[in-house]
């Protein structure tokens, strides 16, 4: 395949039925990953460059692959750009209140009002 004629490979995003519970511990294990799910929540959708991390970019999309396999996130590519979204409702639905949960346990400064 010509330079002219690269293709991106299709994304695999699970169905919200395939979640795994497991799967979105582990992916919220790591302080990277909870740094751009707290991104997302912030700012619901981003180019995948534009997120506050300090790692190298082959870093980083392993990072998002690992968050969009498990069903975090939902990335899509436009262009040459490539965004990432949260994928906040199917979890709610799959697993509800746990992202929430989680994230007020990182964050005990986003914890919701009581």
């Amino acid at each position: 395949m010509g330079r002219t004629q690269r293709h991106r490979a299709t994304l695999y995003h699970p169905a919200t039925s395939d979640l795994d519970l497991l799967d979105v511990l582990h992916a919220l294990s790591d302080a990277t990953r909870m740094k751009i799910v707290q991104t997302l929540i912030e700012d619901p959708e981003r180019a995948c460059g534009t997120f506050p991390v300090d790692v190298a970019p082959s870093t980083l999309t392993h990072h998002f692959r690992v968050l969009r396999e498990c069903g975090v996130i939902r990335q899509r590519d436009d262009g040459n750009r490539r965004y990432t979204t949260l994928r906040r409702e199917d979890l709610d639905v799959r697993f509800p209140g746990l992202l929430d949960t989680i994230v007020a346990a990182y964050d005990p400064l986003r914890r919701p009002p009581q």
